[in-house]
C-alpha cells in the first residue's frame, strides 16, 4: 500500500479522558447579516479537577475572531493563542466566564456543516462536530450545557428566528431587524444545537400527553409545500402516542418544531425541540410522493422523534459509542413502522438493506465493530454498520430478553442515565441488571468487526428418532481483527414435517423451559461449535434456522431445492417463507451464471420448481401481497454480487435478466390480471393493504414490460397518464424506460420528457425522475448520467441531487458503472473519481460517502480491479484531500 499524502490524525477509544472543564451554562447571542454572522459567546467554565491545567483548547474551525474577554476583561495576545482547528487558553482558571465574539460566513459555507445558508433560510447541522464552526467550544459530546440562544437578523428577510426549547421572549429591534431568546431547560452536548432563521410557513397541531400536557406541534416549510405536511404531523403524534406506550416515555418541552430544509447532508437531525429534516424525509403527498416515500417520512419522523429519550435525554459520551444511541433508535423505529404496517414486510426491507449493503461493508476494507476502537474523521462512522447492525444487536437482546424484561431493563436505563453522557456497556449493563442475565460474551458485537458464518449440519436417526443439529461459527477476519472470538448468537428454529410443524423437545430440557408454542424456540449459540439435540421427531424434518433472522449473519445449511419449495409453501415463519423462495431463486440465478460462462445461456431455462412454488403464492389467497411480490422479486444485482468470490457485474445483469425474462413468459397470464387491476378512480392511501396491491401490480407491469407485447406497452401507458399518485405514475415510467423492445424506447424518451414537463416544479419527484436515468441498466449508461450533470435540474451542490445521478449510477447501476459489455473499460470509475476529486472540495462528507463502490476493488476480476485501484491512487494523490476522503482511500489501497 502506498503511503498517503494526507495524514489525518487518529482517534482511539483507549485513548479517552473525561474533560477536564464543563460548561456549566452557554450563551449565545447570533447576529445575522448578509453576506456575514456574528456570533457572540458567553461560557461559564468549571474546572472538574482541583489544580487547572496549563492549557485549555476550545475547537473551532473556519472562525474570525473579533473579541476575547475572560471574567469581563479583555484577554491580550500572551494569554492565549490561535493555532489550527482551536483557540488555546493559557493559564485558565478554576472557574471563569469566557466570551468570544467570532464572525462567520453561513452564505459560503458549502460543506453544509455549521450554520448555513439553504435557500431562503438559514440552518445548522452540528452533528458530529459541526458546532465547533459557529463559536469557539469544547465540542464533544460529555460536556453538557444549559443553552439559552438570542437570534437577530432582518425581519423582511427572516420572519422567522428558531432555537431549542421554549420561546422567552421576542421583538423588534432598531433598523428593521427583530430578536427571538429561546432557553433549553434540558443541559445538551452542543452537538444538539441547531438554529433557523428565515422566510417559512407553518402547520400547527397539539398532542396532550399521558400525564395531561398540551404541546405544541410545528411543521415549517416554504409555503409551496403546505400542502405535504399531513402525513409528517401524523406520523409524528402516532410516534407520540407509540413511544408513551411501548416504552413509556413522555416528551418533556411545551413544543415540538420540525424544519424542513432542501440542502442536508443527512435524512434529518433530532436538535432538542428542532428537529432539522431534509424535505425528502419530510414531504409528502400522493401526487408527489411515492408509497416508499411515504414510508420513509413515517419512519424518519418516528425516528428523530424517538432520538428525544435514546439520544438527548441519554446520549453518548463520545463518538465511539454512536450506536448507543443511532443502533437503538433505529430499532425502536423498526418496531413502530412493523406495528404500523406488516411486520414481516418491515422484516423482509430491514433484511435487505443490511445483507446487501452492511455484509459488503463488513468484507470491504472499512470493515468496523459497530463501536469502533479508532477512527480519522467521524463523518465516516455514520454507517450501515453503526445503524443497521447496531439495531440487530439491539434487537437480538431484545429477543433473548422477551418484551416484558427488554422493558425493564430500558426502563432502569433511561432511569438510571438521564441526563448523562454514557457508553454501550451503560446500556448493555442496564438490561443484564434488569433480568439478572450475564451478557459479557455478548459484548463481542460491540467490540469485534465481520459477518459471523454460521454453517449447519444435521442428522437424523429413525430408531432412536433423535434430530441432531450441529452449528459451527466463524467470522472471517477483518482489518481491526484476524482471530475472532465466539459471539453470543440467538438462533429461531422450527422443524417442518411432511404434514406441518413438529413439536420441539430439546435434550436437556425440562417441562418449565419449553415454550408456549412448542414448534418455534431460540437457540443460544455461544461457543465456536455446539451441539443441539431433538428427541421423539417422528420423522426426518426440514430444519427452519435463523427465523425471523434471528443474527445478522450468514447461514449456511445443505437446502436441497425440494427443501427450499417446502419451506417457500409452508413455513409458518414469515420471513422464513421469503427466505427459501429467495434462497430457490439463487439457486436458478446460479445456474444461469453457469449457463453464462459456458456461452450457453440463450439457450437456457429455469428450474421448473421455481416457476411451480410463483404459480402456488400466486394462487395463495390468504397472503399478505406485498410478501407475494417480495418473493416474486428476485434478488438484487447486488445482492447477487455479494454471494460471488469473484464479482462478474456483466454475467450478473445478463444471468438475472434471462432469469426475469423466463419467469415473465411463463407466467405472463398472471401477471397481466395482476396489471389490469389497476384502477385510477381508486382514492389513494398510504396504508399497509393498499400499499401492498400497488407493490403486486407494479411487480407484474415490471415482469410483462420485459418483453411487451402491444397490450401491455398500452396497459403502462394508460396508468402512467392516468394514475393519481406517484407510486403508480413513476412505477409505470420505470417500466418503460427500463424495457428493452426497440419499439418502446423512443416512446419511452417521450414520455421521460413529458413527465418533467409536468413536475419540474417539484424537486423531489425530479430526483426520482433524475435517479430513474442514473439507474437505467440499457447500454450507454454513463453517457446518459453525464448528460444529466448538464440537465438543468441538476445541481452540483445540492446533495439530494448528487445522491439520486453520482450516487445512483455508482452503486445502483453496476452494469454500466463497471463498462457494460466493453469489459475492459474504466471510464465509469473515472467519472465517480472526477466527481469526488471536485465535490471534495466543497463537501467532503458528500464525496466520502460517494467513494464505496471504488474501495470493493479487490472483489473484482484483475483487469477491473486494477483501473479501480488506478482511480483510487489519483483521488489519494490530489493536493488538499480532506480527511473524510484520505481516511476511506487510505484504508482501501
Amino acid at each position: 500500500m502506498p503511503e498517503s499524502l494526507h495524514q489525518p490524525n487518529t482517534v482511539y477509544l483507549k485513548d479517552y479522558q473525561p474533560p477536564t472543564y464543563t460548561i456549566e451554562k452557554t450563551y449565545l447571542d447570533v447576529a445575522i447579516h448578509k453576506g456575514e454572522t456574528f456570533v457572540d459567546s458567553t461560557l461559564n467554565l468549571v474546572c472538574r479537577d482541583s489544580d487547572a491545567p496549563r492549557e485549555l483548547a476550545l475547537a473551532g474551525e473556519q472562525l474570525e475572531l473579533v473579541s476575547i474577554a475572560v471574567d469581563g476583561e479583555p484577554l491580550d495576545k500572551a494569554q492565549y493563542r490561535l493555532e489550527a482547528g482551536a483557540l488555546v487558553l493559557l493559564n485558565p482558571k478554576l472557574s471563569f466566564q469566557l466570551q468570544t465574539v467570532v464572525r462567520i460566513e453561513p452564505e459560503k459555507n458549502s460543506s453544509l456543516e455549521g450554520l448555513y445558508r439553504s435557500r431562503t433560510i438559514y440552518c445548522t447541522q452540528c452533528e458530529a462536530e459541526g458546532f465547533r464552526k459557529i463559536t469557539y467550544y469544547l465540542d464533544r459530546p460529555d460536556v453538557m450545557s444549559d443553552f439559552t440562544t438570542r437570534i437577530s437578523a432582518s425581519k423582511a428577510e427572516c420572519p422567522l428566528l428558531l432555537s431549542n426549547g421554549n420561546l422567552l421572549e421576542s421583538g423588534d429591534l432598531e433598523n428593521g431587524r427583530h430578536f427571538a431568546l429561546w432557553h433549553d431547560p434540558h443541559k445538551k452536548p452542543c452537538y444538539l444545537f441547531a438554529l433557523v432563521a428565515g422566510d417559512l410557513s407553518v402547520v400547527e397541531d397539539s398532542f396532550v400527553t399521558a400525564s395531561g400536557r398540551n404541546v405544541e406541534l410545528k411543521i415549517f416549510v416554504e409555503e409551496k409545500d403546505l400542502d405535504k405536511c399531513a402525513h409528517a404531523m401524523n406520523s409524528l403524534k402516532s410516534a407520540m402516542r407509540w413511544d408513551e406506550k411501548v416504552y413509556g416515555r413522555e416528551y418533556d418541552l411545551d413544543i415540538f418544531m420540525i424544519v424542513a430544509v432542501d440542502d442536508f447532508n443527512m435524512g434529518a437531525m433530532e436538535n432538542k425541540g428542532l428537529n432539522i429534516f431534509n424535505t425528502s424525509c419530510v414531504l409528502a403527498k400522493p401526487e408527489t410522493t411515492t408509497d416508499a416515500g411515504f414510508q420513509r417520512v413515517e419512519g424518519v419522523v418516528a425516528h428523530e422523534y424517538f432520538h428525544n429519550w435514546s439520544g438527548n435525554r441519554v446520549t453518548c459520551r463520545d463518538w465511539f459509542q454512536l450506536s448507543l444511541k443511532e443502533g437503538f433508535t433505529v430499532y425502536r423505529d423498526a418496531e413502530f413502522s412493523a406495528d404500523m404496517g406488516s411486520p414481516t414486510v418491515k422484516r423482509v426491507e430491514d433484511v435487505t438493506l443490511l445483507r446487501t449493503h452492511q455484509f459488503a461493508e463488513d468484507a470491504g476494507p472499512m470493515a468496523h465493530p459497530i463501536r469502533p476502537a479508532s477512527y480519522m474523521e467521524i463523518s465516516n462512522f455514520y454507517t450501515l454498520t453503526v445503524y443497521e447492525k447496531g439495531c440487530e444487536v439491539v434487537r437480538m437482546l431484545a429477543n433473548l430478553l422477551g418484551p416484558e424484561l427488554f422493558r425493564k431493563g430500558t426502563d432502569l436505563y433511561f432511569e438510571r442515565h438521564d441526563g448523562q453522557a454514557v457508553t454501550t456497556e451503560d446500556f448493555v449493563q442496564a438490561l443484564a441488571d434488569a433480568s439478572d442475565r450475564d451478557f459479557s460474551l455478548f459484548q463481542n458485537w460491540y467490540n469485534q468487526a465481520g459477518t459471523p458464518e454460521l454453517t449447519v449440519t444435521d442428522h437424523y436417526d429413525e430408531n432412536s428418532r433423535q434430530y441432531t443439529l450441529t452449528i459451527k461459527q466463524f467470522t472471517p477476519p477483518t482489518p481491526e481483527c484476524t482471530d475472532k472470538q465466539p459471539f453470543h448468537i440467538p438462533v429461531a428454529m422450527g422443524l417442518l414435517g411432511e404434514a406441518g410443524e413438529l413439536a420441539l423437545n430439546l435434550e436437556g430440557n425440562t417441562p418449565e423451559d419449553l415454550p408456549s408454542d412448542n414448534t418455534h424456540m431460540v437457540l443460544e449459540l455461544t461457543e465456536a461449535e455446539q451441539t443441539f439435540v431433538f428427541t421423539n421427531v417422528p420423522e426426518r424434518p426440514v430444519p427452519s434456522l435463523l427465523r425471523g433472522f434471528s443474527a445478522p449473519v450468514k447461514l449456511k445449511y445443505e437446502y436441497s431445492r425440494d427443501d427450499l419449495v417446502k419451506l417457500s409453501l409452508h413455513d409458518s415463519d414469515g420471513f422464513n417463507r421469503y427466505e427459501a423462495c429467495q434462497k430457490l431463486a439463487m439457486a436458478v440465478i446460479d445456474d444461469a451464471l453457469h449457463a453464462y460462462t459456458c456461452d450457453e445461456l440463450e439457450h437456457f431455462t429455469p428450474d421448473a420448481r421455481l416457476l411451480q412454488v410463483y404459480r402456488s403464492l400466486l394462487l395463495e389467497s390468504e397472503l399478505d401481497q406485498a410478501m407475494l411480490a417480495y418473493m416474486l422479486i428476485l434478488p438484487s444485482e447486488g445482492y447477487i454480487a455479494e454471494q460471488q468470490d469473484v464479482i462478474d457485474p456483466i454475467a450478473i445483469h445478463e444471468a438475472r435478466r434471462v432469469v426475469a425474462a423466463a419467469i415473465a413468459s411463463a407466467l405472463r397470464s398472471q401477471f397481466q390480471r395482476l396489471a389490469e387491476s389497476f384502477d385510477p378512480a381508486q382514492e389513494y392511501k398510504p396504508v399497509a393493504r393498499d400499499i401492498a396491491a400497488r407493490l403486486i401490480r407494479n411487480t407484474a407491469l415490471d415482469y410483462l414490460m420485459i418483453k411487451p407485447s402491444e397490450s401491455n406497452t398500452n396497459t403502462c401507458l394508460a396508468q402512467l397518464n392516468q394514475a393519481n399518485n406517484m407510486t403508480d405514475e413513476l412505477a409505470a415510467l420505470t417500466a418503460l424506460v427500463n424495457c428493452d423492445a426497440p419499439a418502446v424506447k423512443a416512446l419511452a424518451e417521450k414520455q421521460l420528457e413529458a413527465f418533467y414537463q409536468k413536475w419540474h416544479h417539484e424537486p423531489l419527484v425530479i430526483n426520482s425522475w433524475l435517479a430513474l436515468q442514473a439507474r437505467n441498466a440499457r447500454p450507454g449508461g454513463l453517457e446518459r448520467t453525464k448528460a444529466l450533470l448538464d440537465h438543468p435540474a441538476y445541481d452540483a451542490s445540492n446533495p439530494n441531487k448528487i445522491r439520486s445521478v453520482i450516487g445512483v449510477f455508482s452503486n445502483a447501476n453496476p452494469v454500466n458503472f463497471h463498462g457494460g459489455t466493453a469489459q475492459d473499460s474504466a471510464a465509469g470509475y473515472k467519472f465517480l473519481a472526477d466527481q469526488v476529486i471536485a465535490l471534495d472540495r466543497k463537501n467532503p462528507q458528500i464525496a466520502a460517502r460517494l467513494l464505496t463502490p471504488l474501495t470493493r476493488w479487490r472483489r473484482y476480476a484483475e483487469s477491473r480491479g486494477q483501473a479501480m485501484y488506478q482511480e483510487l491512487l489519483r483521488i489519494n494523490e490530489t493536493a488538499g484531500l480532506s480527511p473524510d476522503c484520505s481516511e476511506i482511500v487510505t484504508k482501501s489501497l
